[in-house]
């Protein structure tokens, strides 16, 4: 049987509608002699990560963590905590495609959630991109205290959302994100880009 058109839309914010340039993290790391790469692979190793998505340590004592951690690379903690904060300094841009899709679908009468793991600068992060208003609910794992792709997350999401689970649809470019979200009762779409966008509005009929 055919499933219910979904009435209600959950969007990652990483990799769908906020963008990364990785030159800014390449420029940090040729003005402070440092590997390429080395950032992101210290600060996304799920032993440091995954403390600050679920709340259990600040973005401040995160960022200070991958200082700590960057330090026998530069060779003197204060650089290491200038190059890490440099870095940090950039906070992606809007994918303006997205956006634009979000507020179709909020138009047509389509509750929209962010759905992220992320940290506690989250709010300060959409205050800075002008996303505040743009968005129903935002579930953010480091609030809930539990990240995705966990059923318990997707279960919070669409309490936040107050729709039933199979009425939700997830837009999301991580498989093991989309998997945990099939296994919660959720639609899940893999986001590959803006080209995806016509399935989606076919998808919810806005």
């Amino acid at each position: 049987m055919a499933r219910e058109r979904a009435t209600a839309l959950l969007v990652d914010f990483d990799g769908v509608l906020r963008r990364w340039d990785p030159a800014v993290a390449a420029g940090v790391e040729r003005e402070y002699g440092l590997s390429t790469g080395v950032l992101g692979e210290i600060a996304m190793s799920w032993g440091m990560l995954q403390p600050v998505l679920t709340g259990r340590v600040s973005h401040a004592e995160w960022v200070s963590s991958v200082a700590d951690a960057l330090t026998p690379s530069v060779g003197d903690p204060s650089r290491a905590r200038a190059a890490v904060e440099q870095w940090q300094r950039y906070r992606g841009e809007v994918d303006p495609q997205v956006l634009a899709f979000i507020r179709e679908v909020r138009a047509a009468g389509i509750r929209v959630g962010l759905g992220t793991n992320a940290t506690d600068l989250l709010d300060a992060d959409l205050a800075a991109l002008d996303l505040t208003e743009e968005l129903d609910v935002v579930v953010n794992s480091s609030v809930i205290g539990v990240h995705k792709p966990a059923k318990e997350y997707f279960q919070a999401a669409c309490v936040a959302l107050e729709t039933p689970p199979d009425r939700v649809l997830f837009v999301d470019d991580e498989d093991r994100a989309i998997n945990g979200a099939r296994v919660a009762g959720l639609s899940a779409y893999r986001w590959n880009g803006p080209d995806d966008l016509r399935y989606l509005r076919a998808a919810l009929a806005c």
